[in-house]
């Protein structure tokens, strides 16, 4: 279950719990409550190992692209070595060198750009996705909290 589909059962949760009289208090089912934080502890991880498998994703995109242009520029470099046979042909086989190294360099940052834009756009969604299960965390335990020292408090006073 993803990150955000445990954060809406909290909120469910916390929606559906039993209004105390005359307070903003609000008594819900504690176990299911630990429950659903359970559940976090294990999906925070995943959603962690899926933005580390991205990241090796990138890096295995970034590795055949150089491997890629490696072989275009030996392939350029061959075919120059070939062209030599007289000052024309030299000239031409000098310029197609130049045509597909700068054409090797713009993929190879071509595809750099695009794996790197792929990762940030992961890692953007992950943090936007962490920042607001520890918002609702934050604020769970606060609302708990906050729901304890009451029951404390007027647990004090009727004695």
């Amino acid at each position: 279950m993803d990150v955000l589909q445990l954060i809406d059962r909290l909120e469910q949760l916390v929606s559906s719990g039993t209004r105390l009289p005359l307070s903003s208090r609000t008594m819900i089912d504690e176990q299911g409550f630990l429950d659903i934080i359970d559940q976090l502890r294990v999906s925070v991880p995943e959603e962690m190992k899926q933005a580390r498998r991205f990241s090796q994703e990138r890096e295995r995109v970034m590795q055949q692209a150089e491997a890629e242009a490696d072989k275009i520029i030996t392939a350029a470099q061959e075919r120059a070595t070939l062209m030599l046979q007289d000052n024309d042909v030299v000239r031409r086989a000098d310029e197609e060198a130049r045509r597909l190294l700068a054409e090797a360099d713009r993929e190879i940052e071509e595809i750099r750009r695009g794996a790197d834009q792929y990762a940030l756009d992961v890692l953007t969604g992950l943090d936007q996705e962490l920042t607001k299960l520890l918002a609702t965390t934050r604020k769970g335990r606060a609302t708990l909290d906050r729901s304890t020292r009451r029951t404390a408090d007027s647990n004090g006073h009727a004695e």
